[in-house]
């Protein structure tokens, strides 16, 4: 486990670097081969760094306004569910919780598949954006509802009102399935299960100010989580009202996910797996938590986006697939480990 500052730096040092060459990977592979000398300076001219020579607007095309815009909300992406997943498994106590966990993805996935079953896009680029984020967050709303009708506002209440609403939403979402025009079930398909082929220049913002939001209020409230770590009872005698904390943070879990969900569809286990990975590199204190875990699951997201992309060339799989079947093997990983 890393406990100095100066291995934390170099630790924080090689992800970036890492996110660095994986991006640049992200930009040369996929459908159509680039060679990365060409990537390079194709994003040089587009930064204006190239004395004005360039490449073909074909290429410009691909790297600039496609992949680039992909590869950066793998980032946003991947950072912002690996630090929701870390901030809802410290206040719930609850080692598998994630965004999936408390119905966040689901109805956001409600919302996403009622617009593209029956109405269309006829908001132009943003009618999947908003859906999503309003399918979001009357899951929240609905959450929160069921946990503050009783005094006891506990994790284990939490965690429970969770998975009925997420549970309610996936059976809707399975009804809008069957019901809505059926000549949109592979749109509905692709996108429950995860991608970022919606990435562009103009959408982009929204999965940025998701991961900014969740990344923020982890650093913001790092004492109180901390605290909340030697038990509820300490953590109050600090001063920290544990329920306000709690509920606090499923808000902004639900903001941020609503955020993700909105361009890259459902993508699991990211918020589950990072934080454990995170945790036995540098421990439990979350100031250096929530910026380690932010990092690997950037690169987690990144790498997971290039094998999508590279299994099947010049087929694309959905990310989605890529992380649940590595969530699976490391659930798997984690019982065994565990066993007696």
């Amino acid at each position: 486990m890393i406990r100095s500052w100066q291995a934390l730096s170099a630790l924080w040092i090689t992800s970036v670097t890492i996110i660095i060459g994986l991006a640049i990977l992200g930009t040369s592979l996929g459908s159509t081969y680039i060679p990365l000398g060409e990537v390079i300076h194709s994003l040089q001219t587009a930064l204006g760094l190239d004395g004005g020579t360039g490449v073909s607007g074909a290429i410009d095309r691909i790297i600039v306004d496609i992949r680039l815009p992909r590869v950066l909300l793998a980032v946003c992406v991947g950072a912002g569910l690996a630090t929701v997943g870390t901030l809802l498994q410290t206040t719930t106590r609850n080692d598998l919780a994630d965004p999936f966990l408390f119905g966040l993805s689901s109805g956001a996935a409600a919302g996403a598949v009622a617009v593209i079953s029956f109405v269309g896009d006829r908001l132009g680029v943003w009618t999947l954006p908003i859906a999503t984020f309003v399918g979001a967050m009357l899951s929240a709303a609905s959450v929160l509802s069921l946990v503050m009708t009783r005094e006891e506002q506990g994790p284990e209440r939490l965690i429970i009102a969770g998975l009925a609403v997420s549970f309610l939403f996936g059976a809707l979402t399975s009804f809008l399935v069957f019901a809505g025009d059926q000549r949109a079930a592979y749109s509905v398909l692709f996108w429950s299960v995860g991608g970022l082929g919606l990435a562009s220049w103009g959408n982009i913002f929204i999965a940025a100010l998701g991961a900014v939001l969740a990344i923020c209020a982890g650093l913001f409230l790092h004492w109180r989580l901390d605290a909340l770590l030697a038990g509820e009872e300490t953590a109050y005698s600090l001063g920290v009202d544990v329920t306000q904390l709690r509920r606090n943070v499923f808000i902004l879990a639900a903001l941020a996910t609503a955020s993700f969900v909105a361009l890259s569809g459902v993508i699991g286990f990211v918020g589950l797996m990072v934080p454990h990975l995170s945790r036995a590199l540098v421990g439990v204190n979350h100031r250096p938590l929530v910026v380690t875990g932010a990092l690997l699951g950037a690169i987690m997201l990144l790498a997971g986006d290039l094998l999508a992309r590279t299994l099947l060339a010049p087929q694309e799989l959905p990310v989605g697939i890529v992380t649940a079947a590595a969530g699976g093997a490391f659930i798997i990983a984690l019982v065994l480990r565990r066993s007696p």
